[in-house]
């Protein structure tokens, strides 16, 4: 008995190495920040809900087997050009946002289609291959707003041209524009206080357990389970040393629903065929060509919505930061995206709505803590900068390592 616990501890440790690291470190770096626990939360909760829906984007194409999708920087320059001629048309607040939302599913989509197509010709190497794509069409970019927007095609948006020259403002204000801008078009919907929004999800959770329940779609135990799980958390927020830890915290509501229907999304979509031809393609290639999937049309599809998604995902984000840089906003939204996944526990072949949370939450978590910590312990914020850049890449590494020992492994069991 002792043996079987001591070897199921030693092997959750192992399969989840990345995360405890990740724990620890936040730990570490958060005692020696000299941050308060109220500052950080709300510091989190900003950085969840602009971040969030771009790394919930990576979990497709990881279920059908092709790996972390780098390519989605694509689907982010798709939402940035998008965002361009929202501002210059004058389309404010979120009316601009839907035109942003309903030019980059077109944009994203096909960009998202000629990536499929050469992913299909590399099978193996899709993750270098989309990290290489993403160089490539950032080429095309800079190109799209140095040389093509304001010289080719006109610009007459105050900010929008570069002073004195052609191309692009470096920094493009969504604030600006006849129409207001499209700053906050999200966020500022309905935004509240934590504790209405704790109000809010958890009476939202007992009413859909309560009607899943009666509909016999769960067991009685399941609901009143879920149910009780929502009563003690609106408890726990009436000790008043706990209601101040989120003090500081604005929900912005509609934005968390649209990261719930995403995450609703990735789980429907695995119950749908199109879902279980993801899952067969991602386990093995051949035996789901054998069974008459088509292979190719499967990848094709999973990177498109994920190119999508991305670009949906950097809407979201730039429309809460009320301004991106145009040369270079997107350039990291592949690497962060796919670090943050992995941090959650999540693999190069299997990913999850949980891990992708859970890494997110830790992922920027390390990077609200880790600058403080470091001028405290070094006397240069800048060594924590360093620090979460080399994190970031040395995960991404560390999960190549881990999948091709595994795969070595697996091959040695079948030898």
């Amino acid at each position: 008995m002792d043996n079987k616990k001591k070897f199921d501890l030693g092997t959750f440790a192992r399969n989840n190495a990345v995360t405890i690291m990740f724990v620890v470190l936040c730990a570490v770096c958060m005692a020696f920040s000299g941050q308060s626990v109220a500052y950080v939360i709300y510091e989190l909760f900003g950085r969840l809900s602009r971040n969030a829906f771009i790394v919930l984007a990576l979990i497709i194409p990881i279920v059908a087997g092709m790996g972390i999708n780098f390519a989605i920087t694509i689907g982010a320059m798709a939402a940035q050009v998008s965002v361009l001629w929202v501002i210059e048309w004058g389309i404010g607040g979120f009316p601009g946002f839907l035109v942003a939302m309903l030019m980059t599913m077109p944009l994203a989509a096909f960009f998202g289609f000629l990536i499929g197509k050469l992913l299909n010709k590399m099978k193996g190497q899709e993750m270098i291959g989309g990290l290489i794509l993403g160089y490539f069409a950032n080429g095309l970019y800079q190109l799209l707003f140095l040389f093509i927007f304001g010289n080719l095609i006109p610009l007459k948006t105050p900010g929008l041209v570069i002073k004195g020259s052609t191309g692009v403002a470096n920094t493009i204000d969504l604030t600006s524009g006849s129409g207001g801008g499209i700053k906050y078009a999200l966020d500022g919907i309905w935004k509240t206080d934590f504790g209405t929004a704790l109000y809010v999800v958890c009476a939202a959770l007992a009413i859909v357990m309560v009607v899943l329940w009666l509909t016999k779609r769960i067991q009685q135990k399941k609901a009143i389970l879920w149910i009780a799980i929502a009563a003690g958390l609106c408890l726990l927020y009436q000790i008043p040393a706990v209601a101040a830890l989120f003090s500081m915290v604005k929900v912005p509501m509609v934005t968390f629903m649209v990261v719930g229907l995403l995450c609703l999304f990735n789980v429907a979509i695995m119950k749908t065929r199109l879902g279980q031809q993801f899952r067969a393609v991602g386990q093995n290639r051949t035996v789901a060509n054998a069974s008459g999937i088509n292979v190719d049309k499967v990848r094709l599809i999973a990177i498109m919505i994920s190119t999508v998604l991305a670009g949906w995902g950097q809407l979201m984000f730039v429309q809460n930061m009320g301004a991106f840089q145009t040369y270079g906003a997107h350039e990291q939204v592949g690497l962060y995206a796919g670090a943050a996944i992995l941090v959650g526990g999540a693999s190069i072949r299997k990913a999850t709505n949980a891990q992708a949370i859970l890494g997110c939450i830790l992922f920027h978590l390390l990077f609200i803590v880790a600058p403080p910590a470091a001028k405290f312990l070094f006397g240069d914020a800048a060594i924590g900068e360093y620090f979460r850049v080399f994190i970031s890449y040395g995960v991404i590494a560390a999960a190549l390592v881990m999948h091709a020992w595994s795969g070595i492994q697996k091959k040695k069991k079948q030898g």
